[in-house]
């Protein structure tokens, strides 16, 4: 693996896909006591996935055109 001028590298897709890694994912370099140095996923998610940790959890028991009904009218 080639390091670019601005000392950039390319994760290889099999290391993203171990790790959940996407775009926006933020990752930290740690160093470790023998001098190996690894790439670790930071904890929290990207903002892109906020809402995909809340899918399927409303408790309103109603169908879409309802929903969209309440949101459309103007009383």
């Amino acid at each position: 693996m080639r390091v670019t001028s601005k000392g950039q590298v390319t994760i290889p897709i099999e290391i993203r896909q171990k790790l959940g890694i996407r775009s926006q994912s933020e990752v930290d370099f740690v160093v470790a006591d023998d001098g190996r140095v690894y790439l670790v996923k930071r904890n929290g998610q990207p903002a892109a996935n906020r809402f995909a940790a809340l899918r399927g959890i409303a408790t309103v028991k109603m169908s879409t055109a309802e929903i969209m009904a309440l949101t459309r009218s103007e009383g």
